[in-house]
């Protein structure tokens, strides 16, 4: 029988930092009132300019670790989702194995942008059903502030840091059923950060030609990520033979709250079961998915049996959904 990658522990880490909608209005042209209406957001986490972004995915794993009831010394792989990583060498992955202490684990990480968390997790799940690996820490770690420009009012009031972690083992009846994973690059443009090559086009879009800071064309990424996200799930709920009503919880990433209601319309979903922390952290890419799905099972919302869907849409454009059913 075919074993599945099942979460059996799960972590969050958030800075103290807490920037709300008026602070911005300090730095752009801009209102608590217009963000909340166009975006769903309060207030977001920003890390402290001198800290790594990596100590977020640290704390993140040890209570993964920690909820797991599992060692560091027993984790075989480790897997880390980022589009804004500390350094390119080593990798994140790398330095949260020496953080945790987890001597035994093979290391290396993965960008999907906004997407990554469910690509790592799809990852993680081929070593296990191979047999390869039983004990994997996937981990989805993003320092976002780093790469704003504080100066655009169109990024800026979107974006914030944290990290969530998860401890996947195989299961003969519950985990990871099914995923669907997709990209188009040829819309790689709607959303760009750039990091050793600088050409006149992307210096143009900038202000003041900075460099690594992030581009976004919110209209075009708007438009596709309501297509994407419904498309997915539905594909993924096909191939399974699942009507929509089977389904117990969608937990998508955190972009925009008009993303969010446009695309659970379209799916005919109760908004009352898709687990929202967009109000509080703001777009934390890859590390949202993680974070919202740590937070909701620590309070609770989540019982044995109950099928849960995943679903993330970001830069490359990228997009990826996995189904889940909880332990």
């Amino acid at each position: 029988m075919k074993k599945h990658g099942a979460i059996i522990g799960l972590g969050y880490s958030l800075p103290e930092n807490i920037v709300h909608n008026s602070d911005l209005e300090k730095l752009v042209d801009t209102t608590d009132q217009w963000i909340r209406e166009r975006t769903g957001i309060k207030r977001r986490r920003i890390l402290e300019r001198e800290k790594p972004s990596y100590d977020m995915g640290v704390k993140a794993s040890k209570q993964a670790l920690e909820n797991a009831k599992i060692s560091s010394k027993d984790i075989e792989l480790i897997i880390v989702s980022t589009e804004s990583p500390d350094y390119l060498t080593p990798s994140m992955a790398c330095v949260i194995q020496d953080k945790i202490d987890a001597e035994n684990a093979a290391a290396f990480d993965l960008n999907a942008a906004c997407s990554g968390f469910v690509y790592a997790l799809t990852v993680a799940d081929q070593f296990i059903q191979t047999g390869m690996y039983n004990n994997i820490l996937v981990v989805a770690c993003e320092g976002l502030s780093k790469v704003v420009d504080w100066k655009d009012r169109n990024t800026c009031v979107l974006f914030g840091d944290g990290a969530g972690a998860c401890i996947l083992t195989p299961s003969d009846n519950a985990g990871i059923i099914n995923y669907d994973l997709g990209a188009d690059g040829k819309k790689r443009k709607a959303i760009t950060i750039p990091l050793t090559h600088f050409n006149e086009e992307e210096l143009f879009k900038r202000n003041n030609k900075r460099e690594q800071v992030i581009y976004m064309q919110g209209r075009e990424v708007f438009k596709f990520e309501v297509t994407a996200m419904t498309k997915s799930v539905k594909k993924l709920l096909a191939e399974e033979n699942m009507s929509i009503d089977e389904i117990d919880w969608i937990i998508p990433h955190q972009a925009n709250m008009r993303i969010i209601t446009n695309s659970i319309k379209k799916l005919e979903f109760p908004i009352e079961k898709v687990v929202i922390t967009l109000d509080e952290y703001g777009n934390t890419s890859s590390a949202s998915i993680p974070i919202a799905m740590a937070e909701a099972n620590e309070n609770g919302k989540f019982k044995s049996g109950d099928n849960i869907v995943l679903v993330g849409f970001g830069g490359g454009l990228t997009w990826a959904s996995t189904l889940i059913k909880w332990l």
